[in-house]
């Protein structure tokens, strides 16, 4: 049989595959054996017990600690203020009211309404400034 120019035959045309699914199959057990599970942990912000034991001997609300207020809003009131402060200015103020006190903590209370992105913002602004006591407080009801 005679071959026609510019037709192949079907044989030559088909491309075996199987080499292929080998490779990306040992690539898939080796990315699936290799990869880290990490499981994440969740702390549950929302407690129906109360807490009604008075606060240690030695407590001095308003010389030992950094209060953080989180409004329904999003605004960050500290330390009772009457004006709120901006997100930019939470890292500074702790920076300068833990060198006025070297033995601070920092409090904050969350409103029910506001966003965890505000909370973790200053509890980072925290981390960061050297603190090692950041505690979260449910707001009074």
């Amino acid at each position: 049989m005679k071959k026609i120019a510019g037709r192949r035959n079907e044989d030559e045309t088909s491309v075996d595959l199987t080499p292929m699914l080998d490779v990306v199959f040992i690539l898939l057990i080796f990315f699936v054996v290799t990869a880290t599970f990490l499981s994440e942990s969740a702390i549950s912000a929302a407690s129906s017990e109360s807490n009604d034991a008075p606060p240690p001997e030695n407590f001095d609300e308003d010389s030992q600690n950094i209060l953080f207020e989180i409004g329904p809003n999003n605004e960050i009131i500290l330390n009772k203020q009457a004006r709120p402060i901006i997100r930019t200015q939470v890292r500074s103020n702790i920076d300068q009211l833990k060198a006025e006190n070297p033995s601070a903590s920092v409090i904050i209370q969350p409103d029910n309404a506001s966003n965890v992105a505000t909370l973790v913002m200053i509890m980072d602004a925290a981390r960061q400034a050297g603190m090692a006591n950041i505690s979260i407080v449910e707001p009074p009801r």
